[in-house]
Order: C-alpha cells, then structure tokens, then sequence
C-alpha cells in the first residue's frame, strides 16, 4: 500500500500541488492588486489548504470554532508539528489572519510574492527600527476582525511534543491590547514531520481554546506565556 501511495504522490500529487499552487499564488496577486486582498488574502488559501489536504488523503476535523467571533481581532497562538499545520489552520480555522512570517519564506518563488501581495506579516527583528517597522505594518492589519497567527516555538519540532514559546507573540498582544487564542494541532507530526519530503495519510484535529483577554493592568508575559503553552499541550499529554 506504501509503495502505490509514493507512486501515486510522485507521479499525480505532486505535479497537481504544484500547479494548484502556482495558481492560487496568481490569483492571490491579481486579487490583490485589484484591491481585494483582504479577501484575496485569506479565502484562495483556504480552498488551496483543502485541496493539497485533500490530494494526500489528509482530513481534518476542528472544536472549538464556537470560541472565537469573526468581527473580532485575535492573536492565534499554535504549537507547530509539521507542515500541514499550515494547511490545517488556513483550510479549517474559519476566520480571516495573516501569518507573522520568517523573512527568509518571501525568496520562495511567486508564494513569496503572493505573501508580500495579500499583505502577510514578516518579520524582521535584525534592528529595532526593522522591528518597529514590523509592528507598525501588523497594526495596520489588526482591525475590524483581522487577526494575526504565530508559531511561537519558531521552528517545527523534531518530536512532536511543544517546545520552548518566544515573546513575540505575545508582545503584539500586548502592544494592541489584544485577546490571545490558543490552537493546538494534532496529527500533523505524523504526517509530515520537519524529517521528511513526502507527507503520509492521516487525521489532524484543531482545537480553538477559549480566548485570554488582556486584563486591565495588562498582559504579565511570563505567566500568559506559561499558560498558553500548558493550555496547548494539554490535549496532546491526555494522548
């Protein structure tokens, strides 16, 4: 059964990704220099995550959609498995972001420009004037229900468990004074680790967790950082 899955990745899903791919890329772009990439930004993905969840015979099922409103602006913090964690939050999350995103995804060719198109965060913190710049772009953003999703580990893990969270995040949540949603993925790590080049069949779950609120006196970094990190790997320690 293996052996036919590889072939039929190698010689049908792969060609069919990467065309879905490039042309959810260029509608992402003509979208959004049309003045539509608000929506352009968000809604092609959704239905491309699907189709590339759909071409390696990956489902996914979600709790907790009931959580969170869509008028209202998030901070989405997830541990981060593999892969089709991206997939699996675009395709199945239900509501409108924009990723904080590593400078180096925007050499990716035509996604990177895509990306830069539909107005996606990266992230430059080589100097506090970059870094600033950062922030002033995600405030532009952050309003009238766009939220922002992190992978606050930074990486992939290499073993399926969460690992150590930065500040950055959080940071933005408290420099916008905004409410922070714990995800927690599970089943990705098995179907495409950070190890591997092609991706297995499988279940991913998302779980939404209920939002944290800034309290009045403001975030305590340390503490939503611990707790958002217990709150996410609490599903995957029951298993």
């Amino acid at each position: 059964m293996i052996i036919l899955y590889r072939i039929y990745q190698i010689c049908i899903m792969a060609p069919l990704m990467l065309v879905v791919t490039t042309l959810t890329a260029i509608i992402t772009i003509l979208g959004s220099l049309v003045g539509a990439g608000r929506a352009m930004g968000y809604y092609p993905e959704v239905w491309w995550s699907r189709v590339m969840c759909w071409l390696a015979f990956v489902t996914v099922s979600v709790s907790g959609r009931e959580n969170i409103d869509p008028k209202t602006s998030y901070v989405f913090v997830a541990n981060h498995q593999g892969a089709y964690d991206i997939f699996t939050i675009f395709g199945w999350l239900g509501h409108n972001f924009r990723w904080m995103m590593k400078q180096e995804l925007r050499k990716i060719p035509l996604v990177g420009l895509a990306c830069e198109a539909a107005k996606q965060i990266y992230v430059d913190n080589s100097t506090p004037a970059k870094l600033r710049h950062t922030m002033k772009r995600a405030e532009g953003l952050l309003k009238g229900g766009m939220s922002v999703v992190v992978f606050p580990e930074g990486s992939r893990c290499w073993d399926g468990k969460v690992g150590r969270f930065k500040r950055g995040a959080y940071m933005l949540a408290t420099e916008f004074n905004l409410p922070i949603v714990p995800l927690t993925i599970d089943g990705a790590f098995k179907v495409l680790p950070r190890f591997k080049v092609l991706p297995h069949w499988g279940h991913i779950h998302l779980t939404i967790h209920k939002p944290i609120f800034p309290p009045a006196e403001g975030y305590d970094l340390p503490m939503v950082m611990a707790q958002t990190r217990e709150v996410i790997a609490a599903p995957l320690m029951q298993k």
